[in-house]
């Protein structure tokens, strides 16, 4: 349901004829790495075939473990076939679990037995990772396995916790589980998507110490600088703006020569490999001042510095040069970009080679400079107006196509080359839309030519990442020396298979993507004006969809380039549900 309660319903054979209904309901406890089960035995109600209420059914659960990262598999012969059921601790109804010294799993079911008695299940197969060449076998232990009889109109709750470290201490929170409030259910309820996604975004946001950050997508990503950057416009919008800022800054403390992390593993955020993650943090910022109407926001303390000193800090470096390589070409006034910087990853597999001068990134800096000019001294404020003003030129200069009528993805270049001396390519790519929504690009009349370029790039509520169609610049991926692609032709319609040799290089190439699709929706607008906003309405609302399927209630992070458009990727992502809510909420602002 729309508060991302499960459940499952089942009719059991009992024998002679007769079954018995039962509903298994769950649901991860909010703010707690907890999850709990409830079973519930539905009344009889003199229904004919049901086991009368009053004889009871015997009810018996048996957990199966693991203990690894989502990217591995558990052997039991490698080790844990003799050290897990060590690791067990039991009472008469409840047990505890603690592989290692990090975690420590409990389960307790409210009313019945625990029965110690433990087994393993052997190459467990999934179809999923031998899709995607990945060892699809793994084991799985259970320590034993609980009991407890149910008469009719009877439930009971297992419950499970994760916490931290072998010596947790969890006897009272173990013996508080059974006094949870009872699931309040209602499998008619919908929302409609716009409702649907402001309560998808609570599920993304995750505390970091203190502050807040952002999981990318479930199942397995982390937080990426650049997604949590973009998913707080979407928090702005919905009003939700003490969670952004606390997710501004988180990120802004790690603020260094202009560098943002591309990514925080635990206390690491060394990657930096991110030319478009400091201009979305600069982007972000300018959506909350706006929101807020008062630039107060500017002055908070953020570590040692203020917010308006961070974001002077990003600009500054970016003009002079960063230490990872990103560095302003002073005769264009654009950015440039080293392979593998942007949101079209880049390296290993090379599948969207765009060392140079992306299109986004020079949207996103036009849009960055245009702010720092109006935080800024006045009298400081020209060098930077200046600048906006001859990227918003170079950009129409040395990126619009005459034969095509749509923007370059990217003016390819070596490190040092200036963008005059680069290679533009004819790729038809999504990311030109940002040249509009962020305003480098204002003329009516290639706006539109914009708009309709990308319209050939549209899937129900998402928008492939390449069009189907030949190239006239080749696009060349290579893996272990050998040519992946069509070089002429690099268009792939489906994200299956080894993640190397087949998903990567889809990944970028075909692949549609849900994150990036209300931009058209938000770019049809600036091209035809607010009297188009029903229009552009109607284009947002085929995401409705998605959100009814698969993963409910979220979108999936991408979808196949081709018929019929399956889910693929992670099946809830951050940015999608975000930048859909931020948008509507734009659309239907417009008077």
């Amino acid at each position: 349901d729309s508060d991302s309660t499960g459940m499952w319903q089942f009719q059991v054979p009992t024998g002679q004829g007769q079954h018995v209904f039962l509903s298994v309901c769950l649901e991860m406890v909010s703010g707690e790495n907890c999850l709990r089960m409830m079973f519930n035995r539905e009344p009889a109600k003199g229904r004919n075939g049901r086991l009368p209420d009053h004889e009871p059914v015997r009810l018996i659960l048996r957990p199966d473990i693991e203990n690894r990262n989502f990217h591995d598999t558990t052997k039991a012969y490698q080790g844990p076939e003799h050290t897990w059921p060590k690791a067990v601790d039991s009472t008469p109804d409840s047990f505890n679990f603690s592989p290692d010294q990090a975690h420590r799993l409990d389960m307790k079911m409210s009313d019945g037995v625990f029965v110690w008695e433990p087994e393993w299940q052997y190459m467990i197969h999934r179809p999923k990772e031998a899709e995607r060449g990945l060892d699809p076998d793994s084991d799985l232990f259970s320590p034993g396995y609980f009991h407890t009889f149910l008469s009719g109109d009877q439930s009971v709750t297992l419950n499970a916790r994760i916490s931290a470290g072998k010596d947790s201490e969890s006897g009272s929170l173990m013996s508080s589980m059974s006094d949870i409030e009872p699931f309040n259910f209602d499998i008619a309820k919908s929302l409609a998507p716009v409702d649907a996604m402001e309560k998808a975004m609570d599920h993304y946001i995750v505390d970091r110490g203190a502050l807040h950050t952002v999981i990318a997508g479930y199942p397995w990503f982390l937080d990426w600088g650049r997604d949590a950057l973009i998913f707080v416009r979407g928090l702005i919008s919905a009003g939700k703006t003490d969670a952004a800022r606390a997710i501004l800054k988180l990120f802004g403390q790690y603020e260094n020569d202009g560098t943002i992390p591309n990514m925080i593993q635990r206390e690491n955020a060394g990657n930096r490999d991110t030319s478009d993650a400091p201009l979305w943090y600069i982007n972000a910022c300018e959506d909350l001042i706006k929101f807020e109407g008062n630039a107060a926001f500017l002055d908070v303390e953020c570590g040692s510095r203020t917010i308006r000193q961070i974001l002077f800090s990003i600009g500054e470096a970016y003009m002079a040069g960063t230490p990872n390589g990103i560095k302003m070409d002073p005769e264009s006034g654009l950015i440039f970009s080293p392979a593998h910087f942007t949101w079209m990853d880049t390296n290993y597999p090379a599948g969207t080679p765009r060392e140079g001068y992306p299109v986004e990134i020079q949207a996103l800096w036009y849009r960055a400079l245009s702010f720092l000019a109006g935080i800024d001294h006045p009298k400081d404020s020209s060098k930077w107006e200046k600048a906006a003003s001859q990227v918003r030129s170079s950009v129409l200069e040395l990126y619009l196509l005459k034969d095509e009528a749509y923007l370059a993805d990217c003016l390819h270049a070596a490190p040092g080359t200036p963008a005059r001396q680069s290679e533009p390519d004819d790729a038809l790519r999504p990311n030109q839309l940002l040249a509009v929504t962020l305003g480098a690009v204002s003329e009516e009349d290639v706006c539109r030519k914009i708009v309709s370029a990308c319209e050939e790039l549209l899937v129900p509520g998402a928008i492939r990442s390449l069009a189907d169609r030949p190239v006239r610049r080749p696009l060349i991926i290579e893996h272990l020396g050998k040519i992946m692609n069509d070089p002429r032709y690099p268009y792939q319609g489906e994200y299956s298979g080894d993640e190397d040799t087949k998903r990567k290089p889809a990944y970028h190439n075909g692949t549609a993507w849900t994150w990036m699709f209300p931009s058209y929706c938000e770019a049809w607008v600036k091209a035809y004006g607010k009297k188009s906003k029903h229009t552009a309405l109607d284009w947002l609302a085929s995401t409705t969809g998605l959100v009814s399927k698969g993963c409910v209630g979220h979108v999936p992070e991408v979808l196949d380039g081709d018929f019929p458009h399956k889910h693929r990727g992670c099946d809830a992502q951050a940015w999608g549900a975000s930048e859909f809510v931020r948008v509507w909420k734009l659309l239907t602002s417009l008077n």
